[in-house]
């Protein structure tokens, strides 16, 4: 079953904004560590932005400045906004969280995967 469900991803033209969700289904999924990754086809899978449960932040290069991760805890739900897109944002954005107090942008420090959600930006 699906356990994180994305949200809010559709195409916009460069410059714009759109604000991503993903809510945790599940209680017993642990929300401590959450992150965004992102797949264009034909790359790799990269890190985004995670949060941890101090509020510390880290995010990609290409991406600061212009994204921003947040998480409501009482909600259960994590938050990705961008802003002043570009085409080569253009990517399914993942969701993803852990039991864990520290995390970064690795895969392998998230054991918790939602389906995505499509982000298309034209140029």
């Amino acid at each position: 079953q699906v356990l994180l469900v994305e949200s809010g991803g559709g195409s916009v033209q460069a410059g714009g904004s759109l604000r991503l969700s993903c809510a945790a289904a599940d209680h017993t999924i642990s929300t401590d560590c959450m992150a965004w990754f992102r797949q264009a086809p034909g790359k790799e899978r990269e890190g985004v932005a995670a949060i941890q449960s101090d509020g510390i932040t880290d995010y990609a290069d290409s991406v600061q400045g212009r994204f921003t991760v947040s998480k409501d805890n009482a909600r259960n739900t994590l938050y990705l906004q961008m802003n002043s897109l570009k085409p080569e944002d253009t990517a399914m954005y993942y969701c993803a969280a852990a039991a864990r107090w520290v995390c970064r942008r690795h895969e392998g420090d998230f054991g918790y995967w939602g389906q995505g959600t499509q982000v298309t930006v034209s140029s």
